[in-house]
């Protein structure tokens, strides 16, 4: 594992050469007497922790100099740790040095086997810190929505979802239980024309059969006990957007052939309606199967787009 290094920033020259010897046995020891110093260092070495006097030259009697030199090391390195050393009776400096970004402080005069368990500390966070920068950024560069996946496998199913967004026709979503389905389906909606209107789930095998084809189609006001006034059903909410139906298997057949209806014609009918109602939405439903399953669906799928989810053994995140 590479040395850290830690840079000792004090205007003072013997306390420079004592911390310096304090810390060479355990670090890669840096040297700076003044802010401007001190950011050239910083720029160069990349130190990862910084024990930082607040009273720097030009105006070593007060804290303005120090505060401005925390301020620049933060912006151009917001990994870095700083550890400000204070007056004995200046704990309130400390404390809003660490307000405005420190990670500690330490009043004179330093304890070094106290300020060597803080830097230790402040190094293994400051390597938490990066290690999760470096996966943000490889999560990032390797995601597409909410869809991680870095292998050849999920790049292809990215491609495919870009495909399939674009063609206004039904979509058939094949794939083992947990792979994604779902997901899959709202990355179709985002990237396709209709990603400004709604986006509507419909799980029918979590609705009483009873409630399903009011749920599905809605009714008109007074079609049956209970009716008081006109309800729109799911599909008819998706007017314009995608409509993504789960547990087709589930519906009874008079159910799937109405619904057989709106995915060929587009029209629905509501439970005591008397007319025709055009829905203009993108049906999109999921194929569960098990691994090495040929499972058809029960409900035809007329000019459909299929995309497929890659089992867990074929993917590999991150």
């Amino acid at each position: 594992m590479e040395t850290p290094r830690i840079l000792i920033v004090d205007d003072d020259d013997e306390v420079r050469a004592q911390m310096r010897w304090a810390l060479a046995p355990r670090y890669d020891v840096l040297l700076a007497d003044d802010r401007f110093s001190a950011l050239e260092v910083l720029k160069k070495e990349a130190p990862d922790v910084v024990t930082l006097d607040l009273g720097l030259p030009p105006s070593p009697g007060d804290t303005r100099e120090g505060f401005l030199a925390l301020s620049e090391m933060l912006q151009l390195n917001p990994l870095v740790k700083v550890l400000v050393i204070t007056g004995q009776s200046e704990n309130e400096n400390g404390v809003e040095a660490i307000g405005q970004g420190a990670y500690d402080f330490l009043a004179k005069p330093v304890n070094v086997d106290e300020l060597k368990v803080i830097i230790d500390r402040a190094i293994h966070v400051q390597r938490l810190d990066r290690e999760r920068r470096e996966l943000l950024e490889k999560s990032t560069y390797n995601s597409f929505e909410d869809l991680l996946g870095a292998s050849s496998q999920m790049q292809k199913v990215f491609v495919t979802i870009e495909k399939v967004a674009g063609a206004d026709v039904p979509v058939l979503i094949a794939g083992e239980s947990g792979t994604g389905k779902e997901l899959v389906a709202h990355a179709i909606h985002r990237r396709s024309p209709r990603k400004d209107k709604p986006f509507i789930a419909i799980n029918c095998g979590a609705i009483p059969e009873s409630l399903l084809e009011s749920e599905l189609f809605g009714h008109e006001k007074g079609s049956f006990t209970g009716a008081h006034v006109q309800r729109q059903g799911r599909v008819e909410l998706a007017q314009g957007g995608t409509l993504f139906l789960d547990e087709i298997g589930e519906l009874s057949g008079a159910l799937q052939v109405k619904l057989l209806r709106f995915l060929q014609q587009r029209q629905i009918e509501r439970i005591g309606g008397r007319s025709l109602i055009a829905v203009d939405a993108t049906a999109v439903r999921p194929l569960p199967r098990a691994p090495g399953s040929q499972r058809t669906s029960p409900l035809p799928w007329p000019f459909s787009t299929r995309a497929r989810t890659k089992s867990r053994s074929e993917r590999r995140f991150m």
